[in-house]
């Protein structure tokens, strides 16, 4: 069996991770709808993920001759549609696509855009989604037949342009910066600004109103660092901008920052209070998730709590060393 299939037998079996009811019938299928989209400033909307499962805030933004697309939604069919509206706002003017970084829900649309805009990521997403992408689409298959069916005639796009650490692109009178922030929710992942709005764009870095999203899969899908996650999100917070667009849930402003940099900096300071004390993984799980389910008890995916913990005491192993 290749590395592929390995990851994508072990993450099948931690599908619950994904907050992904086991029944079939009660999860939602993953479809974005062009319904509700928001403009956050001139010419820069935000097509919203409505709470549904396995979809992202999708972003638009528009320069006078360039308008760029963050995220394409799960699959060919959902990219279709935010192509078709992406072409209606643009008005003629040249498409770019970027994502925020390769999971499913976020790049595994890509190839719909073949031909109409120009596609452009980051040296380690364009990795991530050649090595990892074909065992996460199998894994994710595994989740039920609503999202079986979305990635249904799904081929991984390769980018037109592939940067490594940062991208200003000049859209006509606004430039987005891209930015590859290092290894943390994913190796790959990378935020877009938009200075002259405020406006920052973070991928699953954020999500609102939910607890960290660890892909924590050892032995094959160990690259989630809560460490580096931290450092990533002290350095965005300090920056204040005035609208955050998480990966999911609703767009705040800098307090979603503050949130999650709060969270991790708890959860690893928590979980690395305990170690020190040579307390047992399991019971550091169950103490972490009763005290941050105190703090936080409307979030959701508390299942994430015990992903973050056992991402933590590896990384304080190698602290220790």
């Amino acid at each position: 069996m290749d590395a592929s299939g390995a990851l994508a037998m072990e993450l099948g079996r931690t599908r619950n991770a994904y907050g992904v009811a086991m029944a079939e019938h009660t999860m939602p299928e993953p479809v974005v709808h062009i319904t509700g989209v928001r403009e956050l400033a001139h010419d820069l909307v935000v097509i919203p993920e409505r709470r549904v499962q396995l979809v992202p805030n999708i972003g638009v933004i528009g320069g006078q001759h360039s308008v760029l697309v963050v995220e394409t939604g799960m699959g060919p069919r959902n990219a279709e549609k935010v192509l078709e509206f992406a072409r209606d706002y643009a008005r003629g003017r040249k498409l770019y696509l970027t994502t925020t970084h390769f999971h499913p829900e976020h790049a595994f649309g890509a190839q719909v855009f073949a031909g109409e805009a120009t596609y452009l990521v980051n040296r380690d997403q364009a990795e991530d989604l050649k090595v990892k992408g074909p065992g996460y689409a199998e894994m994710f298959k595994e989740l039920g037949e609503p999202v079986a069916h979305q990635l249904e005639g799904v081929e991984l796009a390769r980018a037109d342009i592939v940067y490594d650490q940062a991208y200003d692109l000049d859209l006509g009178g606004r430039v987005v910066r891209l930015r590859a922030t290092g290894r943390a929710h994913s190796k790959g992942d990378q935020v877009v600004e938009v200075p002259d709005a405020d406006v920052l764009f973070t991928g699953d870095l954020v999500e609102a109103g939910q607890f960290a999203i660890f892909p924590w899969f050892p032995p094959y899908d160990t690259d989630v660092s809560g460490t580096r996650w931290l450092a990533v999100m002290e350095r965005l917070a300090a920056a204040g901008p005035r609208v955050v667009v998480p990966g999911h849930g609703d767009v705040g402003g800098p307090r979603l920052l503050a949130d999650v940099r709060d969270y991790l900096r708890l959860l690893r300071d928590e979980t690395w209070v305990r170690r020190d004390s040579a307390v047992g993984e399991q019971a550091i799980v169950e103490e972490i998730s009763a005290l941050m389910i105190q703090r936080h008890p409307d979030w959701a995916g508390q299942e994430w709590i015990e992903k973050g913990v056992g991402c933590l005491c590896s990384e304080h192993r190698d602290v220790a060393r």
